[in-house]
Formats: C-alpha cells, sequence, structure tokens
C-alpha cells in the first residue's frame, strides 16, 4: 500500500500541508508507505492539447507525452493506491499549480471513446483537502460545493472511493498586526486556530487511514 499527498498550495507547513501530513500519518497508521510532493517545487506547465495520449495505439496512453519536473511524480501517483491531494481556495477555485497539475493527471486518462470513461486500469482512491479563509456558512453561499463536486466526479475515473473535507476560516498569519487585513478578526481567527484546526487535523488523519483501508 502506498499513498502520495500533493500539496498545492505554496506554503509548507502551514494549514494546507499540516492537513495533509495529518492524512498521511492516518494512512500510515495502517501500514502505508507515503510520500508527499511540493507542487511549488517543480518546474511544469498544465496539458498543452498535444494529445499523444489519445492517437491510436498510443504508447502514452494513460500517461502524459511532457517531460518536465512532473513527469516521475505523475508516473509515481499511477502506480500508488491512494492520492491525497491539498489546496487552498483562490478566488473560487484551486491553485493554478494545482489545476495544471489536475490537467496533466486526468486528461491523459480520460477516454474519448464512447462507453470508456478511462483507460486507467488499476484502482486509484483519492482524498481532497480544501481550506480557505471564509467562514463555513460563506461555503454554501458562493456554491463551493459545485467545485466540490466536480472535482469528486473527475477522480471516480481512478475507478477508486473518493472524498473530501474542508477546513474553513483558516489562521492566514503569523502575526496580523503586520497586514492590512482589518476585515478579519484576530481574536475569532485565533480561537478557530486553536479550538476547530485540530478537529479539522483529526478529519485528515481519519480520510487518510481509512482511504488505506480499503
Amino acid at each position: 500500500m502506498k499513498a502520495i499527498a500533493v500539496n498545492g498550495s505554496p506554503r509548507k507547513n502551514w494549514n494546507t500541508d499540516t492537513l495533509l501530513q495529518k492524512a498521511l500519518d492516518g494512512a500510515k497508521s495502517v501500514g502505508a508507505q507515503t510520500e508527499t510532493v511540493h507542487l511549488y517545487d517543480l518546474n511544469f506547465k498544465g496539458c498543452i492539447s498535444c494529445f499523444a495520449c489519445k492517437r491510436k495505439n498510443a504508447k502514452h496512453a494513460g500517461h502524459c507525452a511532457m517531460r518536465d519536473d512532473l513527469t516521475n511524480v505523475l508516473n509515481r501517483i499511477l502506480e500508488s493506491d491512494v492520492l491525497l491531494l491539498g489546496s487552498p481556495i483562490y478566488f473560487g477555485n484551486v491553485t493554478g499549480e494545482m489545476r495544471s497539475f489536475l490537467e496533466r493527471l486526468l486528461f491523459s486518462n480520460l477516454s474519448y471513446n464512447e462507453g470508456h470513461p478511462s483507460v486507467f486500469q488499476g484502482k486509484l482512491s483519492s482524498g481532497f483537502i480544501y481550506t480557505m479563509n471564509v467562514p463555513e456558512e460563506f461555503v454554501k453561499k458562493v456554491n463551493y460545493e459545485a467545485l466540490f463536486q466536480q472535482n469528486i466526479n473527475l477522480l471516480q475515473r481512478f475507478q477508486g472511493s473518493t472524498e473530501f473535507m474542508i477546513s474553513t476560516d483558516t489562521y492566514q498569519f503569523d502575526d496580523y498586526a503586520n497586514y492590512e487585513a482589518s476585515m478579519f478578526d484576530e481574536k475569532h481567527k485565533f480561537q478557530v486556530r486553536a479550538e476547530r484546526f485540530p478537529l479539522d487535523c483529526q478529519k485528515a488523519f481519519d480520510m487518510g487511514a481509512r482511504l488505506a483501508s480499503l
């Protein structure tokens, strides 16, 4: 059993990365080998529509033909059992790096043939962790749930179980006094960090353990 986490946040050891590490700890607790990839450490682009993965009798079927820092990462993911993804929400969506990564992973495994949604032959379970500094009630107000469901639908093409979790009202700065951010109540943010974030960490741990036990 192998679980790989992909951090789509530019910040290490902060909200998204912390939750991903907790999810990996959960996977490790049931015997999985674990690995973390930080997308912002890599030099890569999104899909360039070369269609090498769609050619008849293509040697690249199921594998992106582009060669860059993401190539070996994608290969390791396709050989894994559990994929854990994490991204903050920027302007209503995942980060640009996470989106580019998903293009490369998903399009090469998407089938253009009728009745065959995917060319992937294995089983890859997945969990997506979303972090955001807005309160939880804002999620429904702006319909972030549509984004979450869209990614579930896409990841189901890997024929494994897929789920997601959210962490809202996150603590963004080491010291709010150093930033122009009067719309946020630092005391409230600190309270959420102290009381709710540990619960989110446990949820992430449980998700990792659950997916690695399937």
